[in-house]
């Protein structure tokens, strides 16, 4: 009997079950008006063990198997909708799926996401640009299954090809492979999977019974996605006084910080997420010295859950309105956002904006453009512009241009449809950008290599860093002295998407949540609002030391400071480098303007549960 997502605690269990490591399981998530996903059973769901050798081979499963359930294994060229779909409406035999990871990406592509992502929750509807609603005009994931968003009964898991998926393939041939047309005898090889959740039917009817005082200690049976999203600004705003800051003007600098893919607790985001959050991280390191030429404030932000309907930035404009941010939609002058920026060989990128409210004369998107086109000039890029009727991309920008018109400009790698091939997918990892290594370097010796990503990263991060210093108001004489720093983006990309921790990043945190940093590449995905992700605890600590300042005080006096200046500055001791030949660190105290602000829907305010 194999086991995944099992426990067995008697010596009868341990010569029955053989656990598997390394596997990852689809979760149940809902949303307002259906759920989507998968689980398994209470007690899990137990099959007969079935290797899918080709799609001919389904009807075993399907239809002449004699044996059913049946657990089926899929090699992952094997994963596709048509053969998902098949499974899912022939559910009564199918026990579950399990899905072997290869070792390198498929060549062709592969995206579990719509072809449409956040179709429905942007700015383009019926009642606004309605021609371009519903990716009528570009279908942005043309790859896109939508694999993620159908409902399955039954649990599937992923694993990785490693000695497990050789036991799974053994026990199969040995016990279950049928020889001849001869129907294979008892004992057969079975498998457990276990991924039970309580939340059912839709959001409004879970957060229903999560509120039914059913005891004295009530059990929630559903969490809403959520975290924070994170921020700072290049002069400090006072972030205990609410609402409109009088002759307050500042330019929004956004990108993501979240991803997801068909499995739960494996979201690499490479181009979909990390390359962005990256680029603005290294301009904010940028511009760290050239803000005091500036007569508008740049605002950071990196906003959280934009996967899910926008869950961030959605949240920072309903706080803009309710005057329960540092500052208000008045104060907004623009937005530039970095998305998917992972350079191509052309090195080309596009500046994106929405047709509809350039129609607006008010709207001066033909400004950001050119101060971006001058910041590129002299880089090894191009910036050009799309079409004028070609729609904004899934972007933070849409859910702003819902409360009103603003000047704004999304940076991507693509002129029309996705070059992403793995959006939104556990193959959006490190090999997708070419992220390459000698097996013959050390650890170490990687996480200092410069490969050719982080170099073509750094330029676009100088792009960004001097299109903001133009727009916020800085001469263009003085453009060409902000540079990004190579030396800074090579370690950012390796903490994302190869090994979290290492000598650069335990550099950076403070002593108590060193024990966060991973072994593994940072997974991407949002979790439920009582839970610190790993995307928001990396990027706070990177911003906080990107743009702050070392202040030579002691660690209590860091803890004093922090409570006596909350309201303009955020306080933290950091670690510091390791001593020479010691386990000593020099550790310091940062101060910096980093702020955090919740990333869970509105409608968890509002109690809204349906909208």
């Amino acid at each position: 009997m194999i086991c995944s997502y099992c426990v067995s605690s008697n010596s009868v269990g341990n010569k029955i079950y053989i656990n598997l490591n390394e596997t990852f399981p689809c979760v149940r998530l809902l949303n307002a008006t259906h759920q989507i996903g998968c689980q398994s059973s209470f007690a899990g769901d137990v099959g007969v063990v079935h290797l899918l050798e080709s799609e001919e081979n389904l009807d075993w499963v399907l239809g002449s198997g004699p044996n059913p359930p049946y657990m089926v294994i899929l090699e992952s060229t094997l994963f596709t909708r048509p053969i998902m779909m098949k499974l899912k409406h022939g559910s009564q035999r199918v026990a579950g799926v399990v899905v072997v990871e290869p070792t390198t990406n498929p060549p062709d592509g592969f995206s579990p996401h719509t072809s449409c992502p956040n179709e429905n929750t942007g700015v383009y509807s019926e009642s606004y640009g309605p021609s371009y609603a519903h990716c009528n005009v570009t279908v942005w994931n043309p790859l896109g299954t939508g694999l993620s968003y159908e409902e399955f009964d039954f649990p599937i898991f992923s694993m990785k090809d490693s000695n497990d998926t050789e036991v799974l393939r053994r026990c199969y041939r040995e016990h279950n492979r049928a020889v001849n047309g001869s129907t294979p005898q008892y004992p057969l090889c079975a498998m457990q999977l276990f991924s039970h959740m309580s939340a059912v039917r839709d959001t409004a009817t879970c957060m229903r019974r999560s509120e039914i005082p059913f005891s004295l200690t009530p059990e929630e049976v559903c969490d809403p996605l959520g975290d924070e999203n994170v921020w700072a600004s290049t002069k400090p705003l006072n972030n205990t006084a609410k609402g409109h800051k009088e002759g307050e003007s500042v330019v929004i600098a956004a990108a993501k910080m979240d991803s997801r893919s068909f499995f739960f607790d494996v979201a690499p985001g490479a181009d979909g997420t990390a390359t962005g959050l990256v680029a603005l991280l290294a301009a904010a390191n940028a511009l760290r010295n050239a803000t005091a030429e500036l007569n508008r404030t740049i605002l950071y932000t990196f906003f959280h859950g934009e996967t899910f309907d926008y869950i961030g930035s959605s949240r920072m404009v309903y706080d803009m309105e309710n005057n329960q941010f540092a500052l208000d939609l008045d104060n907004v002058h623009s937005i530039l956002e970095v998305g998917q920026v992972a350079l191509g060989s052309n090195s080309r990128l596009w500046l994106h904006s929405d047709p509809v409210s350039r129609r607006n004369s008010s709207v001066n998107v033909e400004k950001l453009a050119s101060n971006l086109h001058l910041a590129a000039a002299g880089l090894n890029i191009s910036l050009e512009e799309p079409n004028v009727t070609q729609p904004l991309p899934p972007s933070s920008l849409q859910r702003f241009l819902r409360a009103r018109p603003i000047p704004g400009v999304v940076i991507e790698n693509h002129q029309a449809s996705f070059t992403n091939k793995y959006y939104q997918s556990i193959f959006d990892n490190a090999e997708s950008l070419q992220l390459n290594y000698s097996p013959n370097l050390t650890a170490e010796e990687q996480l200092e290599f410069v490969t050719d990503a982080a170099k073509n990263l750094t330029e676009v991060a100088t792009a960004v860093a001097r299109g903001l210093y133009l727009q916020a108001g800085g001469h263009p004489a003085g453009m060409n002295a902000v540079q990004a720093d190579s030396r800074l983006v090579r370690p950012m990309l390796y903490t994302f998407l190869v090994r979290g921790k290492n000598s650069w990043s335990e550099q950076l945190v403070s002593p108590e949540l060193a024990s966060q940093l991973k072994d593994r590449p940072t997974n991407f995905y949002i979790g439920v609002h009582q839970q610190m992700s790993e995307p928001r605890f990396m990027v706070q600590t990177i911003l906080a030391n990107l743009t702050g300042t070392i202040v030579n005080v002691t660690k209590e006096n860091c803890q004093k400071q922090k409570e006596d200046e909350e309201d303009l500055y955020y306080y933290q001791w950091v670690q510091g480098p390791l001593r020479p030949n010691s386990t000593e660190r020099d550790s310091f105290c940062v101060r910096s303007g980093v702020r955090r602000f919740a990333a869970k829907s509105p409608a968890f305010v509002l109690r809204e549960y349906t909208s």
